[in-house]
């Protein structure tokens, strides 16, 4: 998958590609990859929950019934898991009579035959989950009665039973599910089955939507721009970058807080993930900014919320996401993003309050003390390196220059040019352009700074396909449930409705803002993706919005939900990065959320911040 389009980037100047039908058994391949690496995220945490896989009653006075709570609605979740690889099942037979040809005597059957074993592999994951949480010592062997209990359950008509419950039973499951810490795909996995069963639909409608969402030409990018951004996590380049911001904007306190904001939207961007930041950088961040007399509570919700604003940056997953399902091209988004980040970071500095210091909370000491980091992180599964046993970043000798800082940062630097200017030139697709920049980061942190050994990979390729697999599986049922609302009249019922109350663009877009900042506490980011985009985008070009512009405003204020419980990710990275309270986290970033929220009414009522750059460089 990494290989076949660098090789077609390559031979293309000289005979037009070496591989039959390259790009459609990359995109196949991205297939496989998603549901190995949902099968391996699972158990490694990564399959994202809305209470953290655990029971609601376990924060309440009923503590004693949430581990059956929590077990009934894993159960629940394996048994929704059994029936999508039943309907994965009758897809592959449906697709194997077609016969359609792929490459190389391989055929798309043999693909799709990956989606009913992993369903079912994760179906047994979850029933054994389910066991587990009301006994915990359970060994792994209870496996094998949990795939017969399985198997015979659907042997004894479990699919055809299902079926004839009403849908109200199915939004009651799928409440139980969700408040018992079972992962986001069953939940609303199982909101979808209900809809296709209550007007007879078949079920392998839904297994087709996530086979037609995973083999997009271009959703192959994000597995590929991840790895790269991993790689460069799992080495020295943070401290390098650190180093040399520091260089460029002083050491002072004032200059510390902007290099942090910055710092993390970037490298929010490079690695997809806002989580994989503050692993990657909280380590290094929060003791700089204590060594400089700033509060602790401050700090923190600065490298944590910070952490949310890379969301508008190249090559940003969720951007790369809008940009597919909107039908954009992925390089106008690119382009679009940049004026508005740079607005988002400054709204967070000045009307966040982290440019005015605290007296609570200055430096001890111990300022070092409580900050965990990437690769020492129990969810990262990576093993120890260097990078994180000198967690302070230390100033370089006075008389070092800012070009030095530059020179020791320069492989890293170029890393933003590889990305994006063979995309924006057109040279490249956005899958070979992902693939390119995996390359790169792969050459420069094993062979040039030669900080990563061979063995070192295994981990960052296992962390990718973890973090790829658990958004894959939620993108699918969330296109499941997309299809069937836009089949419905959904959307052209929404258009009549809210224009009846609603005719100016502007109070649309400034009602659209609210609306998401409440769905991006509610929902998982790429669940809202899926989920809302296929729904707003008719209504906004209704208003005649241009869909660039509303993508960004819809993306700078889905950054809210990475603040707000219950789905704010980085609120739970944060406290186990910083080993505080989620309370104590919940706190230092409500100034924050004030702060996006006011960016993203300040790009909505300002389309050039957003269309200007677009329009410079002829890509509208």
């Amino acid at each position: 998958m990494l290989l076949i389009p660098v090789i077609e980037l390559v031979a293309r100047p000289f005979r037009g590609g070496l591989i039959t039908n390259a790009p459609v058994l990359t995109q196949h391949l991205g297939l496989v990859l998603s549901l190995c690496g949902a099968l391996a995220a699972f158990p490694a945490g990564h399959l994202s929950t809305l209470t953290g896989s655990v029971s609601v009653l376990q924060l309440g006075a009923f503590t004693s019934l949430a581990r059956w709570h929590h077990g009934l609605a894993m159960a629940i979740a394996g048994l929704c898991a059994l029936l999508l690889s039943v309907a994965s099942f009758e897809l592959v037979l449906s697709e194997r009579q077609a016969s359609h040809p792929l490459a190389f005597g391989l055929e798309v059957w043999m693909f799709q035959a990956v989606m009913p074993l992993g369903y079912a592999a994760l179906a047994i994951s979850l029933s054994l989950a389910a066991v587990r949480s009301l006994r915990p010592q359970t060994p792994f062997v209870a496996a094998v009665p949990l795939a017969a209990l399985l198997i015979g359950l659907e042997l004894l008509g479990f699919s055809q039973a299902i079926q004839a419950l009403e849908l109200a039973a199915f939004v009651a499951l799928a409440l139980l599910l969700a408040s018992g810490g079972a992962p986001i795909f069953a939940v609303i996995g199982l909101l979808t089955v209900g809809l296709f069963v209550s007007v007879d639909q078949p079920l392998a409608s839904i297994p087709l939507s996530q086979y037609a969402m995973t083999v997009n030409p271009s959703l192959p990018a994000l597995p590929l721009y991840t790895l790269a951004g991993l790689l460069f996590a799992r080495s020295s380049a943070a401290r390098r970058i650190s180093d040399l911001i520091a260089q460029l904007f002083g050491g002072g306190w004032r200059a510390s807080v902007v290099a942090s904001a910055l710092l993390c939207s970037a490298f929010t961007a490079l690695t997809g993930g806002s989580g994989v930041t503050l692993l990657a950088l909280g380590g290094i961040l929060l003791p700089m900014l204590r060594s400089r007399a700033y509060p602790e509570q401050q700090g923190i919700g600065l490298i944590t919320s910070a952490s949310a604003l890379g969301v508008l940056l190249a090559p940003s997953v969720p951007l790369i996401m809008y940009a597919i399902l909107a039908r954009v091209p992925i390089q106008t988004m690119l382009l679009a993003g940049l004026l508005p980040a740079l607005v988002m970071v400054i709204c967070l500095l000045c009307f966040g309050g982290f440019m005015r210091r605290s007296t609570k909370g200055i430096a001890t000491p111990d300022h070092e003390a409580g900050v965990t980091s990437l690769q020492d992180h129990p969810m990262t599964s990576l093993p120890d390196h260097p990078m994180t046993r000198q967690p302070s970043v230390e100033r370089n000798a006075a008389g070092k220059q800012g070009l030095g800082a530059v020179a020791q940062a320069g492989w890293e630097l170029m890393a933003i040019p590889v990305a994006l200017l063979p995309l924006i030139s057109g040279w490249a697709t956005p899958t070979e352009s992902a693939a390119l920049t995996a390359v790169y980061a792969f050459c420069v942190v094993t062979m040039i700074r030669r900080e990563l050994s061979l063995s070192d990979l295994w981990p960052c390729f296992l962390l990718t396909a973890q973090l790829i697999g658990g958004v894959m599986l939620i993108l699918g049922m969330a296109l499941g449930l997309t299809n069937f609302l836009v089949d419905a009249g959904i959307p052209d019922r929404a258009i009549e409705w809210v224009q009846s109350f609603i005719q100016d663009p502007r109070a649309f877009l400034l009602a659209a803002v609210l609306f998401i900042a409440l769905a991006g506490a509610l929902m998982e980011i790429y669940a809202a993706l899926v989920v809302l985009v296929p729904l707003m985008l008719p209504l906004a070009i209704s208003y005649e919005i241009h869909p660039v512009h509303f993508g960004i405003v819809f993306l700078a204020t889905l950054e809210m939900g990475f603040l707000c419980p219950p789905a704010g990710m980085n609120l739970y990275f944060a406290s186990a990065v910083f080993r505080k309270p989620l309370r104590f986290i919940m706190a230092s970033v409500l100034p924050a959320l004030l702060s996006i929220l006011a960016g993203s009414a300040c790009i909505a009522l300002l389309p050039e911040i957003a269309l200007s750059l677009p329009r410079w460089f002829k890509q509208l």
